[in-house]
């Protein structure tokens, strides 16, 4: 029997970096609370990667369960989704200009092992205009995304960046591949 591969995040960006890879999978969002009292930024998204992937895995203990959790880390300030447009457009001006880190926690849960782990990329934005930074935040696009921006809807932002530009996203891919494939071919 192959076991079934469950991502337990409703997010659209780690879907389709997920489909990347060649194994089958359902969405199954967990339904826990976000709350963790680590402080490290690196701690924080594996605390919460595993809470999301215990929720799910302990309704599907026959399964492998993909949790994640992705913050942007900003001179020691973790920022995740902004809680409004004010709270986007303070996250954005604080980066403008900026190196930041984003880091994304991963936890795998399966019946043949576990695995938790974070990747960090280091991007360096360049300065942002009043106008960018309004246009953006103002058409939606800042909502529901850790740091108040998504680098695949506007890459412009990013002078550069160092790592992997799939954990950006939210998902490192690569590394997820690599853990799956030791779980499905042996």
């Amino acid at each position: 029997m192959v076991m079934k591969l469950i991502l337990a995040s409703n997010s659209p960006r780690r879907k389709e970096l997920l489909s990347k890879i060649d194994y089958p999978f359902e969405i199954i969002p967990s339904g826990v609370e976000e709350n963790s009292a680590a402080t490290e930024p690196t701690e924080l998204v594996q605390e919460l990667a595993k809470l999301k992937a215990t929720d799910v895995y302990a309704r599907h203990p026959d399964c492998v369960v993909l949790g994640c959790d992705t913050v942007v880390d900003f001179e020691g300030e973790v920022m995740g989704k902004p809680y409004d447009r004010e709270d986007a457009f303070r996250m954005l001006h604080a980066l403008s200009g900026k190196r930041h880190f984003v880091h994304t926690g991963v936890c795998i849960l399966s019946p043949v092992g576990k695995w938790l782990f974070c990747d960090s990329t280091e991007v360096n934005f360049r300065n942002l205009s009043e106008k960018e930074i309004a246009d953006y935040v103002n058409g939606g696009e800042a909502d529901g995304k850790a740091g108040a921006y998504g680098i695949q809807d506007d890459s412009r932002f990013a002078a550069s960046f160092k790592g992997d530009f799939d954990n950006v996203v939210g998902l490192p891919v690569y590394r997820v591949k690599a853990i799956l494939d030791k779980i499905y071919k042996g």
